[in-house]
């Protein structure tokens, strides 16, 4: 839906740029060589201080030291204006001084889960948050094409509602979804630890909330992938049982779906059984997800290679 530049007017959201956000946003930029950059990097900062200042008052949880621009060299070599949002993604957030359109510069990554405009009266130390748009493309941004920040935090909570696909990949750059922990975390210290050493591979461990099916326990579903080329992955798949229970429940089942939803391998869990193992390899750019089903629930993690 779009909405018209009166509606935007009407909805938009007031920010106090606070003095902290001052002195990050001069700090960053006194590290620049060029004037013009300088500039630069001093309005994104502000831009992306001032949404995670709203977020903040709206009890979204973010990580502003997990953006690209809270990253120095990031900074240095691009145009980042990024705020991360725990366990949803990366937000844009573009600083306009004044008009009605917004630049989108042609670094910015095309995994951004949105972009905000943010209009800044630095003299009267006041950002407004003008609107959103969820795709993003270089170029020019009209105000006419945003919907209203009202709308955003509907959009943030269908994305909580529908989780993102956890991209492996960058698991071999030891960048990590919200949720994907060291398995030393998860996993009580009696787990067998040589159930996952693979060379050169990487293993994160999260933690499945079952419901009613399983009151007060969870399930720990673990990954492990490990490059056998350029392009294929060896990927493990395993379930245990966390904290103090010694044994998966009865009548679980772990299945793996393609892309399309069609189930390719399968594992049923028998009475005393510790764990659950399915390997398979993949390639760069597929898709699939595993469900975990137990009598009436079903819980499915979505993955991209």
């Amino acid at each position: 839906m779009i909405h018209s530049t009166k509606n935007l007017e009407e909805k938009s959201i007031p920010v106090a740029i606070t003095q902290a956000a001052l002195r990050i946003a001069h700090k960053f930029a006194d590290e620049q060589l060029t004037l013009e950059k300088k500039k630069q990097v001093y309005l994104n900062t502000l831009a992306v201080c001032a949404v995670n200042d709203y977020m903040e008052m709206m009890n979204i949880p973010t990580d502003p030291k997990a953006s690209d621009s809270w990253n120095s060299a990031m900074r240095y070599y691009a145009d980042v204006a990024d705020l991360k949002l725990s366990g949803l993604g990366h937000l844009e957030c573009r600083p306009v001084r004044s008009d009605s359109v917004c630049y989108i510069p042609p670094e910015v990554l095309d995994d951004r889960i949105g972009v905000v405009v943010v209009e800044l009266d630095i003299e009267h130390q006041q950002a407004t948050l003008v609107g959103f748009a969820k795709t993003i493309k270089a170029g020019e941004l009209f105000f006419n094409e945003l919907q209203t920040i009202e709308n955003l935090l509907a959009y943030l909570d269908s994305l909580e509602s529908n989780p993102k696909e956890v991209k492996l990949s960058y698991w071999l750059e030891n960048i990590f979804e919200a949720g994907w922990q060291p398995i030393s975390e998860i996993l009580a210290p009696k787990t067998p630890q040589f159930a996952f050493r693979y060379s050169n591979g990487v293993t994160r461990g999260k933690l499945i909330d079952m419901g009613i099916q399983l009151p007060g326990q969870s399930l720990a579903l673990v990954v492990t992938l490990t490059p056998k080329n350029s392009v294929e992955i060896q990927l493990k798949l395993q379930v245990h049982p966390s904290g103090e229970q010694a044994y998966l429940p009865n009548n679980l089942i772990v299945k793996v779906l393609d892309q399309k939803g069609v189930t390719v391998m399968e594992a049923h869990v028998i009475s005393g059984s510790t764990h659950v193992t399915l390997e398979f390899n993949v390639q760069k750019g597929e898709r699939f997800s595993v469900n975990l089903e137990l009598r009436d629930t079903n819980i499915t993690e979505k993955f991209v290679v």
